[in-house]
């Protein structure tokens, strides 16, 4: 499916995501060696699973999407709407992309699922719960999980779409750490690459992007 293609598709498909960020995912779940999996964090309507899901289909070496969510709405909605389901939106718009033989639902808590899955990862977007103590739960639950050269996204971090908590984390977990390189910043998506140790060119690189 070509690029214009996928544009006309979502933009009919509700959630927060620009045309620029989901072609992001698009080339970094496109380019994956097949080392790992691709895992995706918060699904919502499928936006961004759309996304994801194209660019594994041209990847041409078989990839799934793991798409964790427990379709009952996010906190934040939770407190001004109540709780909702969203799964048979989110499967109905995933079958409209002729994606559900490489996209896998798993209507769970990003802690539920990460207890049970023993797949290494290779590309990661995590778009879930937005308070700090949730979305630094979702990075050390499936840090360990991320290869060597493993990329993971987290939205919501960088600009007008920004929210406290992703932000924190951004800057406390991949900024400031010693194993994150070639990051940059998409939109609102900061994007990092997994690596065992950073040199002292990538701390300065890092450093630079968080001031």
């Amino acid at each position: 499916m070509k690029i214009d293609d996928i544009e006309r598709l979502v933009n009919e498909v509700g959630g927060w995501l620009t045309n620029r960020e989901g072609q992001t995912l698009y080339q970094l779940a496109k380019n994956c060696s097949g080392q790992g999996t691709i895992v995706e964090i918060g699904s919502w309507l499928g936006k961004s699973t759309i996304w994801l899901g194209q660019g594994a289909k041209a990847n041409d070496r078989s990839l799934k999407i793991y798409a964790i969510d427990p379709h009952t709405g996010s906190s934040e909605h939770h407190r001004w709407f109540g709780r909702v389901w969203t799964f048979d939106k989110f499967k109905e718009n995933i079958d409209r992309a002729n994606l559900k033989e490489i996209v896998i639902p798993l209507i769970k808590t990003s802690a539920e699922a990460a207890g049970e899955f023993n797949q290494p990862v290779e590309l990661i977007f995590i778009d879930g719960a937005h308070e700090y103590k949730l979305v630094k739960l979702d990075f050390e639950l499936w840090f360990s999980k991320l290869i060597d050269g493993g990329i993971i996204v987290l939205h919501d971090t960088a600009g007008w779409a920004s929210w406290p908590g992703p932000v924190k984390v951004a800057k406390e977990f991949i900024y400031r750490s010693s194993h994150f390189k070639n990051i940059r910043i998409i939109d609102s998506m900061t994007i990092a690459e997994k690596t065992f140790r950073n040199s002292f060119w990538d701390k300065l690189h890092n450093r630079y992007l968080l001031l």
